[in-house]
C-alpha cells in the first residue's frame, strides 16, 4: 500500500511538473509572438520613412538637418530591431519619434507639402503605424511581465531554472515619449 501511495504521489508530481513546463513554454512563445507583432509594424514603418523623407525633400530643400535626424534614427531602430536589443530599441524609438515630431512640425511651414496628397497619405500611414506600435508594445510588455513573474514564482521557479527559462526585457520609452504623437493636431 505504501508503494502505491508513493507511486501515485510521484505520478502527481511528474504530471504537475509537465503542466508547469508546458505553461511556461506557452508564455515564452506568447512573448515571442508579441515581439514578432511589433517587429512587423516596425518593419512597415521602416519601409514608409524613406518615402516620407523623399516627399519632404521635394519641398523642404534647406531643412536637411531634420531629414538627417529621421534617417539616422531610422537606421538605429533597424539595427536594434534586427538584433532584438530591446533596450537599444527603446532609445532609438525615442530618437525616431522626436525626429518625426520635428519633421512634422517643420512641415507646417511648407503649405505645398501639407497639401500634397502623397504627404497626407504617408502622414496618415505613419500615424496609424505609430498607434499600432503603441498598442502592440502594451501587449508585449504584458506578456513579458507574465513571463518574468511566472519564472520567479514558486514552484514555477524550479521548473524554469531546470529548463533555463530566462526573463525578458520590457520595451520602455522615455516618459516624454509615452504620449502618442498627435500628428493630425499639427495639420488640423
Amino acid at each position: 500500500m505504501l508503494i502505491y501511495t508513493a507511486l501515485a504521489a510521484a505520478v502527481v508530481v511528474i504530471v504537475y511538473g509537465v503542466m508547469l513546463y508546458n505553461n511556461l513554454v506557452d508564455i515564452k512563445h506568447s512573448v515571442s509572438q508579441a515581439w514578432s507583432n511589433i517587429d512587423i509594424l516596425l518593419k512597415q514603418r521602416h519601409d514608409e520613412l524613406p518615402k516620407l523623407v523623399e516627399t519632404c525633400k521635394q519641398y523642404m530643400g534647406f531643412e536637411q538637418e531634420t531629414l538627417k535626424q529621421v534617417i539616422s534614427a531610422r537606421s538605429q531602430v533597424a539595427a536594434a530591431r534586427e538584433t532584438g536589443n530591446i533596450n537599444a530599441l527603446g532609445s532609438a524609438e525615442n530618437m525616431l519619434r522626436a525626429g518625426l515630431g520635428n519633421l512634422f512640425a517643420v512641415a507646417e511651414d511648407y503649405p505645398e507639402l501639407k497639401a500634397s496628397e502623397k504627404f497626407q497619405h504617408l502622414q496618415a500611414r505613419i500615424t496609424g503605424l505609430e498607434n499600432s506600435i503603441a498598442d502592440r508594445r502594451e501587449y508585449y510588455n504584458e506578456a513579458v511581465k507574465i513571463n518574468n513573474v511566472r519564472i520567479e514564482q514558486f514552484p514555477d521557479v524550479i521548473v524554469a531554472s531546470w529548463f533555463k527559462f530566462k526573463p525578458r526585457d520590457l520595451l520602455v520609452f522615455a516618459d516624454s515619449e509615452k504620449q502618442d504623437v498627435n500628428i493630425s493636431k499639427l495639420f488640423g
